[in-house]
């Protein structure tokens, strides 16, 4: 599993840290990239991490959609 991680983005939800890592490893999985073992992406080219980054992104929007489809569906 990664080490520390010198990533300057801050959750607005702590605690779902560790599901966004189990998203980017599902993602990389989904698109052929293997994420090295210690966690270290630096050997990785910009396309890779940019592809996991925009199908991450574009999962999370289809499911904030749906949850606000939901909410004023009359749920």
């Amino acid at each position: 599993m990664p080490q520390s991680n010198n990533n300057s983005n801050n959750l607005v939800v702590p605690r779902a840290n560790a599901a966004l890592e189990q998203l980017k490893y599902e993602v990389a999985q989904e698109l052929g990239i293997s994420i090295p073992q210690d966690g270290y992406q630096g050997n990785m080219t910009s396309y890779e991490n940019g592809s996991i980054g925009g199908y991450i992104t574009k999962r999370l929007v289809t499911l904030a959609e749906q949850q606000l489809a939901g909410q004023f569906s009359g749920q």
